[in-house]
């Protein structure tokens, strides 16, 4: 039994080793790609302190911003992205697909861009679908994932074939003094154990981008509760329609944005999404205090600023809030900077253990009958 789970973990290792260190590699790049990217163009994606100081750290009225926007191009705004950092421009996601980066202070348009010309954009698509696209579709986008699917089986594979013999607390250790194999597979054995917790359940969290319907069922079956979703607000279900007569250039979105921060007196303004028809409110995504990310909402009427309805994330199931954590924790955004940094090794474990794992077969291959000593 022992030996053809092993012979499956080495298969399973082989036949994805390409698409795991694609996915290590890229991941740990994900991690910092952002501030690797203003570091490098600090022009386009940043602002100047004098600037902020002049504004008192008070960004342009969203009307304003809109208005910039207007003159740099046809093409309707989908939404507005703010920064929580007073140092970060602002992102505009435009109907034509491309973005615009601006200064939230100025008014003054940084840099108008495709998302994959960026460096962040680059690799993230070279993260989730190898780079490849037709239109909007992503032929190699399933792939990805089940590199991901087959991570999480390896390190369940990994962990019993630990477990099983005699001993395991023992072979917790590392002699550094050992021969190459030897040592190569007490690392792999030991980073793999201590790992495979957080290892797993970045992978996991992978996959809910994916695989939505099935990685909720498990989330709402560990957590004993549903998934709560915000449901669609239009005008027509507030039966506004005599200010359908209203034109676009006479938006109240800077009400609309007050009307919600009023709701949300504690909470972040993350986006500020457009409407797209007369029918649309205006749609805040916000961060509240107790939120890994912004998941709560507000929609306001755009043509009288009023607030028509709301959905506070904070106050939602468990099973709601631990999905919504996928994605910070995914990435390793919460808590602190140095969570950040053990992502950044967690990211590269993946491409060692393929690694470690080919060089370890490898040498039993070349030396069928020699045996490992694990002792301590």
């Amino acid at each position: 039994m022992k030996t053809w789970l092993r012979r499956i973990h080495l298969t399973f290792a082989l036949v994805s080793a390409i698409f795991l260190v694609n996915l290590s590699l890229t991941g740990t790049l994900l991690v910092f790609a952002k501030d690797i990217q203003a570091w490098c163009n600090p022009q386009y994606w940043t602002v100047a302190d004098s600037q902020i100081l002049k504004r008192q750290n008070t960004p342009l009225a969203t009307s304003e911003i809109v208005n910039q926007i207007d003159l740099l191009t046809p093409s309707s705004i989908l939404f507005i992205e703010r920064n929580e950092s007073p140092s970060s421009a602002w992102q505009v996601r435009l109907a034509d697909k491309s973005y615009v980066s601006i200064n939230q202070y100025t008014g003054d348009v940084l840099l108008h861009y495709q998302y994959q010309d960026t460096f962040y954009g680059f690799v993230m698509g070279w993260h989730r679908w190898l780079l490849y696209s037709e239109g909007d579709e992503h032929p190699l986008g399933l792939l990805p994932p089940l590199a991901s699917l087959i991570l999480c089986l390896e390190l369940i594979l990994g962990f019993y074939l630990w477990v099983r013999p005699k001993n395991r607390l023992k072979r917790l250790k590392v002699r550094w003094q050992a021969k190459n194999k030897v040592r190569f597979m007490q690392l792999h054995n030991v980073l793999g154990v201590y790992s495979l917790i957080p290892l797993f359940l970045i992978a996991f969290s992978g996959l809910a981008f994916y695989f939505k319907d099935a990685t909720q069922a498990v989330v709402e079956v560990v957590t004993l509760s549903q998934i709560q979703t915000p449901q669609k607000v239009t005008l027509s279900t507030v039966r506004q329609a005599e200010t359908l007569k209203t034109t676009p250039e006479n938006y109240q979105l800077d009400k609309a944005v007050a009307s919600a921060q009023a709701v949300f007196e504690d909470a972040w303004v993350y986006r500020v999404y457009m409407p797209q028809s007369q029918e649309e409110p205006v749609k805040l995504r916000m961060r509240r205090p107790d939120e890994s990310h912004a998941y709560s909402y507000s929609w306001s009427n755009p043509f009288t600023g009023d607030v028509i309805d709301s959905f506070d994330a904070s106050q939602t199931s468990l099973a709601t809030r631990v999905w919504n954590f996928k994605y910070s924790y995914h990435i390793g955004n919460f808590i602190a900077l140095p969570v950040k940094f053990i992502w950044l090794f967690l990211g590269l474990l993946p491409t060692f253990f393929v690694v470690s794992g080919i060089y370890i077969f490898v040498k039993r291959r070349a030396n069928p009958h020699a045996k490992v000593k694990t002792k301590v």
